[in-house]
């Protein structure tokens, strides 16, 4: 694991803070651990992240949110987005088979909502003409595929 990933991983499971909201989220998600930090918290983290190692570029981003995807661990995939959030401008329309991989994962709306809306949505709006097209066949094969996640992606992030 990356220096960057042991730090978010490890600030994370400091922020633990078990909630009613949290058992339930675990409660209807029991393929997922759940470490109980806070949205607050998570994204203070990947703040606090962002400055112990400021020079990460694309590749670096984009290696970053999937080591903190690949653990079933729901604040860490929370972390994942996040971060994909606070550099989406950076994103292409080459990593949206990466984050198809996020989304047939994610098998809850509180993770596969946030990536479209915060991750898929804005990359679209800031590709210019080519890369828009090269998306739009990609989300052309969201929208018929057998996996709901996928076609609520698809749908979400185009509206």
């Amino acid at each position: 694991m990356s220096a960057a990933a042991e730090f978010i991983d490890a600030a994370l499971q400091l922020e633990a803070s078990w909630s009613p909201a949290i058992a339930e989220l675990a409660r209807q998600s029991p393929e997922l651990e759940f470490y109980g930090a806070s949205v607050g918290a998570i994204r203070g983290t990947i703040r606090n992240a962002e400055r112990r190692y400021p020079n990460l570029g694309h590749d670096e981003i984009t290696a970053l949110s999937s080591e903190l995807w690949t653990p079933p661990v729901f604040e860490r995939r929370l972390a994942a987005i996040i971060l994909l959030q606070s550099h989406v401008a950076l994103l292409r329309n080459s990593d949206l088979t990466r984050i198809e991989g996020f989304v047939r994962s994610a098998r809850m709306a509180a993770l596969a909502d946030p990536l479209s809306a915060d991750v898929i949505r804005p990359m679209l709006d800031g590709l210019e003409a080519r890369g828009r097209a090269k998306a739009d066949v990609v989300l052309d094969r969201w929208a018929s595929d057998g996996d709901p996640w996928l076609r609520r992606a698809a749908e979400a992030s185009r509206n």
